[in-house]
């Protein structure tokens, strides 16, 4: 059994507290063990309490997010950092402290997902799936009058747009009312790579990663013209998973 992830959430509006602990505890893997409204109350939490991970407030008064980034780093147990701001404009200066996630407010609750899934992938440790040999090996996707069995090698990417997730076969675009993150758990196993939080692609179909801007990618897919956007939070991941 995975164990739960030890989270403190930091911000000197209780609102803004509140609100976030309300949207984590659907998220079992995530234990609320306290929270601080200033960045000296935040290290002292910090110290009692051992977190894994800080969801941390940057704009707050004496002592601001970057700076109780920066001072945690001398912990004997150093926490993982999810900074939650409504300024965008620090997120360059997060990342220099390894943050696992940057999350605007107000807070998008899918976003929000992926950030504890990379919580996952970095604090929990993996353990092998056990093997079964009676694994689908179709995807079956429900039209209005019949249901379509896709074989997970013909999908080339899959893509959510207004509430509906697409799945972009070689010859035919199907649709599902299946939230992305569904479609994704379906296909596990399967060489299926997120690359932005709207956008799952098959692996096999890769054929050029290029740079854009503001250090993130375009993906040109074989047999496609379409060019998908990578966020640069995936880059590193998806080139670990194309690269030998």
């Amino acid at each position: 059994m995975k164990r739960s992830i030890k989270a403190l959430v930091v911000d000197d509006e209780r609102f803004s507290r509140e609100e976030l602990i309300y949207l984590l505890k659907p998220y079992p893997s995530i234990e609320i063990v306290g929270e601080a409204e200033s960045g000296d109350a935040a290290i002292m939490k910090a110290i009692q309490l051992q977190p894994d991970v800080i969801f941390l407030d940057v704009e707050m008064p004496k002592m601001n997010g970057m700076d109780v980034a920066k001072s945690v780093q001398e912990l004997k147990k150093v926490p993982a950092i999810v900074f939650a701001t409504a300024f965008p404009d620090f997120a360059v200066e997060a990342f220099r402290h390894e943050a696992v996630d940057y999350l605007l407010k107000p807070y998008d609750e899918e976003q929000l997902g992926d950030a504890i899934a990379r919580l996952e992938k970095k604090l929990q440790p993996k353990t092998p799936e056990p093997s079964s040999t009676t694994r689908p090996s179709k995807l079956a996707v429900e039209g209005d009058e019949e249901i379509h069995y896709l074989d997970p090698s013909d999908i080339i990417y899959v893509y959510r747009e207004d509430r509906v997730t697409k799945i972009v076969g070689k010859n035919h675009v199907y649709e599902t009312k299946w939230a992305l993150k569904e479609v994704e758990e379906r296909l596990k196993g399967f060489p299926f790579f997120r690359i932005h939080k709207s956008y799952l692609v098959n692996l096999d179909y890769v054929d050029r990663l290029t740079p854009w801007f503001n250090g993130a990618y375009q993906l040109e897919l074989k047999g496609k013209e379409d060019r998908l956007s990578v966020s640069r939070n995936y880059v590193k991941d998806l080139r670990k998973q194309l690269e030998l």
